[in-house]
């Protein structure tokens, strides 16, 4: 599966975006799919996941009740819908994909994805 990662910019603190993720190549329900940031000299960390129906989600910590995680099927895409931003969630942001359809064990580990999207600039101003 090939992921392109769309949406990002610059915003205002207190500000909204929301990140798109297009999946092209295979069945797009076949993958659970996560969301992952690198801030420039960190590792790549969690943010969000979800399963192959978008019926079973999960959040950081430092997002929860800030961040929406949402998939469409039907348009073979992923969203993130991120508001009340803070300049701590600069980063680059990364859509990826793994043959696991539930939220099983792992789906916090960047290392458990085999699919990953270029990813998409977040910058955040105070």
């Amino acid at each position: 599966v090939q992921l392109q990662a769309s949406g990002g910019g610059l915003v205002q603190t207190g500000g909204s975006l929301r990140l798109s993720c297009a999946a092209s190549g295979r069945t797009f329900s076949r993958y659970g799919m996560g969301w992952f940031r690198q801030a420039p000299g960190n590792e790549r960390d969690f943010v969000a996941a979800i399963n192959w129906s978008g019926g079973s989600t999960d959040l950081s910590d430092s997002v929860k009740g800030r961040f929406t995680i949402s998939r469409d099927n039907a348009k073979n895409t992923m969203y993130l819908q991120m508001n009340s931003l803070k300049p701590e969630d600069t980063a680059v942001y990364y859509c990826a994909a793994r043959a696991q359809i539930w939220m099983y064990s792992g789906y916090d580990d960047p290392n458990k994805y085999g699919y990953w999207g270029q990813g998409t600039l977040v910058t955040v101003s105070s």
